[in-house]
C-alpha cells in the first residue's frame, strides 16, 4: 500500500517531504528503475541518430506545423484566454498545496460511489494490483484505452508476463504496438510514421487484412475500426484498463477525452474497468471541469472541445461497469512534489502544446528523451520522478535538451514556467557534481571555471578582450564559421551559431572617442529647460 493509502494522519505524514507543507517526515521514493522514465543513453547522443532521420524530421515538421496552426486558431476565438490560463494554474497550484487532503477526499468520493480504490507507490506495486484484478477475473486479453499512466510503468509487457494479452484501441497507440515501437508523441504517439509505413506495420500484423490495401487514410482507419471492433464483441473476462485526465475529488468522477469513441466503448462494455491515475491528476471538484475543458482541447487537437467526453462515477446498476477499481499512481510523483522549485511539472495536462513549438524536440523528435514524456516537459518531469545519479544518468542530459526560447512556456495552458525549471535542473545537477568533488572533468566544466576566473578579474578580462580584437584585424569576414575539429569546445558552437568576428572592445572604442565634455551635458541640460 503506498505510503498515501495507509488512511488519515499516518498517511499525510508518510506522503510528504521534507518541505513547508505542515506534513514532513518521511522523504518519498523516485520512481521505480523498471518504469519507462529513462532511456538507455543520453539525449545528445540519442537525438543525434534521430537527426540523421530524414523521413522522421519530415514527418515531424509536417505535424507540428499542422497542430501548432489549429492551435492558435482555436485559441484566437477565445478573448478571455489568458484568465483561463489563470485560472487553470491557480486551480493546478490549489492541487499540489493540498494533495494529501484531496485525494483523501477522492478515495471516500470513489468509494461511497461504488468503486475501489487501490494505492500504488511504483510501477511494480501498481502492475502487481492491476494482473492480480485481471487473473482474478479469468481475464487472459484486455482492452485498453489511451493512456501514458500505463505506458510509464509498461504494464503490457508486466500482463504479457502473466500470460494476459493487452490490447491498445485508440488507432495510434495500436500502430505503436502491432509495429512494436513506443510512443514518440504525447498526442499522437506514431507521429514519426507516415502512411506507408502505417500500411505495412498493418500487412505485416494485422491478420485478415485486404493485401491490396493502399496508404489512403480512410482505408487505413477502416481496417483498424474492423479489427477493434471485433476484439470489442469478444472479451472473455469483459476488462478493460483506462488512464483519466482528471479526477474530481468532491464527487469521485473520472473524466476522459478522445477523439476516435474507442475509449467511450471501453469505458461502457466491458463488466470490469480498471482506472490508472496519477496522483497529480485529482482536481478539487466536478465544475473545476468547466476550465480544463475548455484549455485542454484548443491546447492539444485546437478543437473546442474534444469529440468524445466521458465521464464515470462509480458504479450503476445496467449502466457502464459492474465493477470500477481506481488504482492511484506514485511512483516518483511525490518526490516531485518536494521540490519546491519544480513541482509545478505535476500541473501538466499532457495537452502536448508545448512538444508542437518546442524546436528541439521537432528535430530530435520523441525517442531522443528515453521517457514516456517527451519535449519540454519531459525534460523537466522525467528527471523530477526519477532523480539523477550523476553525470552518467542519461536523465542528467534532459534539462539541457532546450534552448530556453520560452515557447513552451508561451503555450502552456496551466503556465508552467518550464524555462526556469530547466535552469533549476541544471544548477542542481551543476551543485550535485561540485559536493561530489572531482567530477568537473568535462571539457565545458574546464571552460565555465576558467571563465569564472577571467570574468572576476577586470584587468585580466580586458586583457583578453583586447587580444581578442586582433582576430579582426587579420580577416574580413563578418562571422567566424567553422574550425577545425580538433579545437576544444569552440567548433560544437561555430558549427551551429554565428561567431562574429571580435573587431573592438567597448573600452577601445572608448578610449578612441574620448570621454563626453561635462559643458556639452550642461548645454543640453539648458537647452531642455529653455523648451520646458
Amino acid at each position: 500500500m503506498s505510503p498515501l493509502g495507509a488512511g488519515g494522519r499516518a498517511r499525510r505524514a508518510a506522503f510528504a517531504a521534507p518541505v513547508a507543507l505542515g506534513i514532513p517526515t518521511v522523504r518519498p521514493q523516485h520512481a521505480s528503475p523498471t518504469s519507462r522514465l529513462r532511456g538507455h543513453e543520453g539525449f545528445p547522443a540519442a537525438a543525434r541518430h534521430e537527426l540523421a532521420d530524414g523521413t522522421l524530421r519530415e514527418n515531424l515538421g509536417r505535424a507540428t506545423t499542422t497542430i501548432r496552426a489549429k492551435r492558435a486558431g482555436a485559441v484566437r476565438e477565445v478573448r478571455d484566454w489568458q484568465k483561463l490560463r489563470d485560472a487553470g494554474s491557480a486551480l493546478k497550484w490549489q492541487v499540489t498545496d493540498h494533495l494529501p487532503e484531496l485525494l483523501e477526499q477522492l478515495e471516500a468520493s470513489v468509494t461511497a460511489a461504488g468503486g475501489v480504490v487501490h494505492w500504488a507507490r511504483d510501477a511494480e506495486e501498481a502492475g502487481d494490483i492491476i494482473t492480480a484484478l485481471v487473473l482474478e477475473r479469468d481475464a487472459r486479453t484486455v482492452l485498453k484505452v489511451k493512456s501514458m499512466a500505463t505506458q510509464e510503468i509498461a504494464l503490457d509487457e508486466t500482463l504479457a508476463a502473466a500470460g494476459v494479452s493487452a490490447i491498445e484501441t485508440d488507432l495510434a497507440e495500436l500502430i505503436v504496438q502491432l509495429a512494436g515501437d513506443t510512443p514518440s508523441h504525447i498526442l499522437v504517439p506514431a507521429i514519426h510514421r507516415s502512411r506507408a509505413e502505417i500500411r505495412e506495420i498493418f500487412l505485416r500484423a494485422m491478420p485478415d487484412i485486404d493485401p491490396d490495401i493502399t496508404d489512403d487514410s480512410a482505408r487505413l482507419a477502416e481496417a483498424a475500426r474492423r479489427f477493434l471492433r471485433e476484439r470489442f464483441l469478444d472479451l472473455p473476462g469483459g476488462v478493460a484498463i483506462s488512464g483519466a485526465n482528471f479526477a474530481a475529488a468532491d464527487t469521485g468522477t473520472i473524466s476522459i477525452v478522445e477523439s476516435e469513441g474507442n475509449g467511450r466503448m471501453c469505458l461502457t462494455l466491458p463488466r470490469t474497468l480498471i482506472s490508472v491515475v496519477g496522483i497529480e491528476k485529482v482536481i478539487p471538484s466536478f465544475t473545476d471541469l468547466e476550465v480544463f475543458l475548455q484549455l485542454l482541447p484548443r491546447s492539444s487537437t485546437g478543437e473546442r472541445m474534444n469529440p468524445y467526453t466521458s465521464l464515470l462515477t462509480g458504479v450503476r446498476d445496467g449502466d457502464g461497469p459492474e465493477e470500477f477499481h481506481l488504482v492511484l499512481l506514485d511512483n516518483g510523483r511525490s518526490a516531485a512534489l518536494a521540490d519546491p522549485e519544480g513541482r509545478s511539472a505535476l500541473h501538466c495536462i499532457r495537452c502536448s502544446a508545448c512538444l508542437n513549438v518546442c524546436p528541439v524536440y521537432e528535430r530530435a523528435g520523441g525517442h531522443a528523451y528515453g521517457s514516456t514524456y517527451p519535449g519540454p516537459i519531459g525534460a523537466i518531469l522525467s528527471p523530477l520522478l526519477t532523480g539523477t545519479d550523476g553525470s552518467h544518468d542519461p536523465n542528467s542530459t534532459l534539462p539541457y535538451a532546450s534552448s530556453l526560447c520560452g515557447a513552451c512556456y508561451d503555450v502552456c495552458p496551466v503556465k508552467i514556467d518550464i524555462p526556469s525549471i530547466l535552469v533549476h535542473l541544471r544548477a542542481e545537477g551543476v551543485d550535485e557534481r561540485r559536493e561530489a568533488g572531482g567530477d568537473f572533468h568535462g571539457e565545458w566544466d574546464v571552460l565555465m571555471q576558467g571563465m569564472s576566473r577571467l570574468m572576476a578579474s577586470p584587468g585580466a578580462y580586458d586583457t583578453a578582450v583586447r587580444a581578442s580584437s586582433l582576430a579582426g584585424a587579420v580577416t574580413d569576414r563578418a562571422n567566424i564559421g567553422r574550425l577545425p575539429g580538433f579545437l576544444p569546445l569552440v567548433p560544437g558552437w561555430t558549427d551551429a551559431r554565428d561567431l562574429p568576428v571580435p573587431r573592438e572592445s567597448f573600452r577601445t572604442w572608448w578610449e578612441h572617442r574620448g570621454a563626453p565634455d561635462p559643458g556639452d551635458a550642461e548645454d543640453a541640460a539648458t537647452t531642455g529647460e529653455e523648451r520646458a
